[in-house]
This record gives C-alpha cells, sequence and structure tokens, in this order.
C-alpha cells in the first residue's frame, strides 16, 4: 500500500471505527480477494467489539500489499457507499502529487458507448453527495432531480440511479461514457470513482 493510501486509512481511522461493522461482508470480501489470511479473520473476529475489529484490520491492511487500498473500498461499496466516497474525496483533497494512477483511465473505445444499465448501477453506489451536480452537469432540470429524490426517498442509490437512466433515456446515443466522465470530472470527483466501473 502506497503512503498517500495510508495516510488516508490513519486521517480517518477513528471515523472508519465507528461508522462501519467488519464482521460479516467486509473481512469475508478481502479474503476472498486474498488480501487477508484465514489466520487474519480469525485474528480480527477474535477482537470483543465491532470498533476493535475495525481498528484490528485497520493496522493489517497497511502491509497487505498495494492492492489491499483498492480492494477495501470495493468492500464498502454495498453497505457503506458514503464511507466509501468520504475515502475518496479524501485522495482528491489529500494535496498528494498526482500520478499516472490518478488520471481518468477508461479505453477509448468504451468512451464512445452508451453505459449500460449495470455500469450505471455501478457507478451510482460509488457516488455521494454530489450526485445531484453531476446530473444537473449532465442536462437534467432540478425538477428532475427533486423528482427523483420523491420517487427513492430512502434509497440513495436508487435515486441517482433513476437519474442517470433518465439521462440515458433522454440523450439517446448522445449519453455517452465520455460525456458521463466530463461531469464527474466537473464535479471534481477523483479518477478512482470509475475504477472497475465500466469494464
Amino acid at each position: 500500500m502506497d503512503s498517500q493510501h495510508k495516510d488516508i486509512l490513519r486521517k480517518h481511522r477513528l471515523e472508519l471505527s465507528s461508522n462501519i461493522n467488519t464482521d460479516d461482508t467486509i473481512v469475508q470480501y478481502l479474503y476472498q480477494e486474498d488480501i487477508l489470511t484465514l489466520n487474519h479473520v480469525e485474528e480480527i473476529l477474535a477482537e470483543n467489539s465491532s470498533k476493535k475489529r475495525t481498528l484490528k484490520l485497520l493496522d493489517l491492511l497497511p502491509a497487505r500489499g498495494p492492492k489491499a487500498f483498492e480492494k477495501f473500498l470495493e468492500s464498502l461499496e454495498a453497505e457503506y457507499p458514503w464511507v466509501q466516497e468520504r475515502l475518496l474525496q479524501g485522495l482528491g483533497t489529500s494535496g498528494v502529487q498526482v500520478t499516472a494512477q490518478d488520471q481518468w483511465v477508461v479505453p477509448e473505445s468504451v468512451l464512445e458507448s452508451v453505459p449500460s444499465e449495470r455500469q450505471l448501477n455501478r457507478l451510482a453506489g460509488r457516488l455521494g453527495p454530489e450526485w445531484e451536480s453531476v446530473l444537473l452537469d449532465l442536462g437534467l432540470s432540478a425538477e428532475d432531480v427533486y423528482r427523483c429524490r420523491a420517487n427513492h426517498p430512502l434509497a440513495v442509490r436508487s435515486q441517482v440511479l433513476a437519474g442517470l437512466v433518465l439521462w440515458r433515456q433522454r440523450s439517446g446515443r448522445a449519453a455517452t461514457v465520455r460525456e458521463l466522465l466530463q461531469s464527474l470530472r466537473a464535479a471534481e470527483l477523483h479518477p478512482s470513482i470509475v475504477d472497475q466501473v465500466f469494464l
């Protein structure tokens, strides 16, 4: 794990220990992805509180290789998208020099394609509070955004997905991945938000 990612985890250490429960999905996902060993899983689960289990995981992650941070972010996607977004925002404002890995890397062949609903659903799970500005930049009206919120009052991901699908329906073949990336850039989101989204 590189120093930038270590700094992000250290900066958000107490926040993470208070806001996520590592007992089920997170630890098992990291085990599945070969970030944690079985011994690590047992060591984490042996702690006597959820907070201590999260802190133990955060102690272990920095030494678990270059993909540890990326896989940790992925493990948060389903149940803790707002926590994932906080970490991504931390990457964007950490003041660390931008490297090649921080660029918007999407294959040229994908840029002119219309994103599938599966791809839009993946992206919807990663967007945080800035989703409204992204949709407005894509051409939706404030009324459209309000309707998305009103139709799905308890599920932010569903609100975002409804807005993205509406944009795709209205724009037709002009609703390309390139257009979507331009609006994500305009919202000053970190490029890693599209990792694995358009594959």
